[in-house]
């Protein structure tokens, strides 16, 4: 009688991590909207931003001169020595149409004769306008010369435009931070919620899984996109506009993975209760918020007061934009910047931590 030997098979062991990570790559590049949100919609910012405020020449500063039928000499005279300088472009308008202009932002100054101010020229402007405050400076300073005044001391300017000193360069960096701020809580957070919604969540809680795989797969994987998309995104920038990197490319991304850890984490933390995109929606833009406009993405977080400091610094993007721009514009060595790396170090495993003990699966 002829026995069958049991066929013995090999298990497989499969990581939860490792499949949790593969699962969200194979999702990711089977949806073109996610690709396009991740990789072309920080291009099309950069192209935009950097259209806007790239390397032109001073803008015209335009000028009403006050009409006065008494005063046509002493018109003629600022007429003719504002023209000579290309800065202003010089209307003569009456007193009513000026003050209208001046109202409505279209002239950044009022030159009014003296025979109609009491014996002087006079300058009427908007100080809260800081063209209007240039302009009276520049005016004045284009009659004094015209009138005879001659300058003590001789001196000369210096134009200079060289990569790391223009806006775009300044920009490039608080994109980079914008960017792995808005990926790490809109790729995170919006992800989970949408799972918990369709009940993906429930089913990984029937599997031997872990909390700490899933959350872990979430964030892993989001560091694979946004590294590529930021190489993306400064290559672009330095072949559209010559931006360079003064610092070492190694900090570079040592940076840039930790700023996506670190948001990344956040968003774990956004999302470990809400059960609605919402809410979700809500809670993420209460946290951007105040990064979009505190942490120095387009303009320096010092213009800020200094009472308001402690709190702009201890926000993640802060941090970040600084020592991302100390890196690109500066080359300034990572050890140099321990104090904002120990920031995106504390909210990354702080956020992470937390949203470890709070994260429900459904």
């Amino acid at each position: 009688m002829n026995r069958e030997l049991p066929s013995t098979k090999v298990t497989k062991r499969y990581s939860p991590l490792g499949q949790l990570i593969l699962a969200r790559l194979r999702e990711f590049y089977r949806e073109p909207e996610a690709i396009f949100w991740v990789y072309g919609f920080p291009l099309l910012m950069v192209v935009a931003l950097g259209i806007a405020f790239r390397n032109k020449p001073v803008e015209q500063m335009v000028v009403d001169v006050q009409q006065d039928a008494a005063a046509e000499t002493q018109v003629r005279f600022v007429w003719e020595a504002l023209s000579k300088d290309e800065t202003f472009k010089v209307q003569i308008n009456d007193p009513a149409l000026c003050q209208r202009r001046l109202r409505t932002g279209k002239t950044a100054l009022i030159v009014v004769p003296p025979s109609a101010s009491g014996g002087a020229y006079a300058y009427i402007f908007d100080p809260t306008r800081e063209e209007g405050r240039l302009a009276q400076s520049k005016v004045d300073d284009a009659l004094q010369r015209a009138a005879g005044r001659v300058d003590p001391l001789p001196v000369r300017t210096q134009a200079v435009q060289e990569p790391g000193g223009r806006y775009i360069d300044f920009l490039v960096p608080g994109l980079l931070g914008m960017s792995l701020m808005g990926g790490g809580l809109w790729g995170v957070g919006f992800v989970i919620v949408d799972m918990r919604i369709r009940k993906m969540l429930k089913r990984f809680l029937a599997t031997p899984m872990r909390k700490s795989d899933f959350l872990l797969g979430i964030l892993f994987s989001r560091l694979l996109f946004m590294v590529p998309e930021i190489f993306v995104l400064l290559g672009f920038a330095w072949l559209a506009f010559g931006v360079v990197v003064q610092g070492s490319l190694l900090a570079l991304v040592i940076l840039i993975l930790l700023g996506a850890a670190t948001f990344a984490g956040i968003g774990l933390l956004v999302a470990s209760r809400a059960k609605t995109l919402e809410a979700v929606s809500g809670l993420m833009n209460l946290v951007m918020l105040p990064m979009w406009v505190l942490s120095g993405i387009f303009f320096s977080s010092e213009r800020f007061p200094v009472a308001m400091q402690p709190f702009i610094q201890a926000l993640p993007l802060t941090p970040l934009n600084d020592a991302l721009r100390a890196v690109m514009l500066e080359g300034t060595s990572l050890p140099q910047l321990w104090p904002q790396m120990a920031i995106l170090a504390g909210w990354a495993t702080g956020s992470f931590v937390f949203a470890l003990r709070w994260f429900r699966w459904n």
